[in-house]
């Protein structure tokens, strides 16, 4: 998959920056490009609509699955953008790529419906909203991460969370089982709270390389060992109503069959696990070794399955936060306006927790004593995030949005990270991703045509290529085409060099001034 155009009349947000906006992706000539990923990288300074194009793009598919099939996205966070999209796409592994226009239109005062439109020869052909052919030419999965607060890009995929987790309360407290469990959604955002289920999903599930490819950065050999918890009636947790069915005679959360099936099989390929019955709280402990692994992949199809499943659970937290602040988010959510997140439980009152998460050290280390994951930097956080992210997720025709996710890193890990995500040691269908960056080093690693420089001029924006060839180019070049730093100096030191020049320019000329005055 490959994003080609945007051409926008309205975003319905970021105050008209993105609005009559015209953007050409770049990466021409891509059918016949065999790379499943050719990164587009998106520069510019603070403020110029960066993480709002990502945001509206990921408005845009979520908008199409949720007009699509409504029962895997719930809802729609931007149902007033009009737009015009075109991709290419290839529609299954065998398929030609196809050009895809996915657009809305105005009807009057407002936005018409979500249209469908595949290029045969010199026509545009209309595909019908509901049939498979539809689903087939929309993104897979659309996957979010941030490396801050940043709620701009997380607005979409909060409310595709939202709308998940309400289907789960209404399939839970149903009189009647649901023949089906809730179908997982198809916008998921990977931030700092998620990277322990990620992290566990890799490492237990993956292969050796791919393993050591998210670890090796930080001298770690594999996971050692870690433990997780399920508290089902703690005193934090809202007591099920009466009138609910309950399953399993539980006295507080009531789960969802699917829920109760992913328990299951957790008691199943534990090393060991307690019940606590007073506070019904589950205790999975996990000695990672062959026969771990064995029985996760027994249980679980994939990463991504083992991710999924756990976090269907984590996302029972928000269970344990006051119902008050709950609905103000909801609100603010619907109104996006939100400035804040939920907060986050204390540790104890969480539903479920990963605790005693601890990895071999690199056999080099004289030292073999388990290293605990508290003792990772942020920049090591961040990059196994990241890289465990791509391992995991390689669905075909997979999107993902990546707000800065290298500022953590220090130069020399910035300088290796396009190399590292993608040299990883897994077999990917076509897939399309598009980051932010600040630094000079993601440009230096791609085409020019895969860069792409964001400029606000008053309240319109302006995007284009860089007019050098950033793939080989040095930093500096880099920092004055494109972020038109000159020269490559911090400010301070600069004006006092400046300030000294000057000085000395204008101490040189004194004799001659004087000699002028004598005349």
């Amino acid at each position: 998959m490959r994003l080609r155009r945007l051409q926008v009349t309205r975003a319905s947000k970021c105050g008209g920056l993105l609005d009559w906006a015209d953007i050409w992706l770049g990466r021409a000539e891509t059918e016949t490009n065999n790379q499943p990923l050719e990164p587009l990288c998106l520069i510019g300074p603070n403020g110029s609509g960066k993480s709002q194009f990502l945001q509206l793009v990921a408005e845009i598919f979520q908008a199409a699955w949720h007009a699509h099939a409504p029962g895997e996205e719930r809802d729609s966070a931007n149902s007033d953008a009009i737009f015009e999209l075109e991709y290419l796409i290839r529609p299954s592994t065998d398929d030609p790529y196809v050009l895809t226009k996915l657009s809305r239109t105005a009807k009057g005062k407002y936005a018409g419906p979500i249209e469908l439109h595949v290029q045969k020869g010199d026509d545009w052909i209309s595909v019908k909203l509901g049939t498979s052919d539809f689903g087939r030419h929309l993104p897979s999965l659309i996957i979010g991460y941030t490396s801050g607060d940043n709620e701009t890009m997380s607005l979409p995929f909060m409310v595709s969370r939202a709308g998940y987790a309400n289907s789960v309360a209404t399939a839970a407290l149903a009189k009647a089982a649901p023949a089906e469990p809730p179908p997982d959604n198809r916008a998921l955002l990977i931030d700092y709270g998620t990277n322990l289920e990620v992290l566990f999903a890799n490492l237990t599930m993956a292969k050796p390389e791919v393993r050591k490819d998210i670890l090796q950065h930080a001298r770690l050999e594999d996971l050692a060992s870690c433990r997780c918890v399920i508290r089902m009636a703690h005193s934090a947790a809202p007591k099920a109503p009466a009138s609910a069915k309950k399953v399993g005679g539980r006295k507080g959360i009531q789960l969802t069959g699917e829920l109760e099936d992913i328990l299951r099989k957790l008691k199943r390929s534990a090393t060991c696990w307690h019940l606590d019955e007073k506070t019904e709280s589950y205790t999975f402990d996990y000695f990672v070794d062959g026969a771990t692994r064995q029985a996760l992949s027994h249980f679980f199809h994939s990463a991504l399955d083992l991710y999924r499943s756990l976090h269907k659970f984590a996302l029972l937290n928000d269970l344990v936060i006051p119902k008050s602040a709950r609905e103000r988010m909801r609100k603010a959510v619907r109104e996006r306006r939100f400035a804040t997140r939920l907060p986050e439980p204390q540790q104890d009152d969480m539903v479920f927790a990963f605790e005693e998460v601890r990895f071999h050290p690199c056999s080099d280390k004289a030292d073999r004593t388990p290293v605990d994951y508290v003792a990772l930097s942020d920049g090591e956080h961040q990059q196994s995030l990241i890289l465990g992210l791509f391992s995991m997720i390689i669905e075909q025709n997979a999107l993902f949005l990546l707000d800065e996710p290298e500022s953590h890193f220090n130069p020399q890990w910035r300088v290796q990270f396009v190399k590292r995500f993608l040299n990883l040691h897994v077999e990917r269908g076509e897939q399309d991703v598009l980051l932010t960056s600040h630094a000079p080093f993601v440009p230096a690693d791609i085409s020019r045509e895969q860069v792409l420089i964001f400029k606000r001029q008053g309240h319109t924006l302006e995007v284009s290529n860089p007019e050098i060839e950033t793939f080989g180019a040095n930093f500096d070049r880099i920092l004055e085409h494109c972020f038109e730093i000159r020269p490559p100096l911090s400010q301070l030191a600069r004006d006092e060099i400046e300030g000294s020049w000057t000085a000395m320019t204008l101490e040189s000329w004194k004799p001659h001034y004087r000699r002028w005055e004598r005349r």
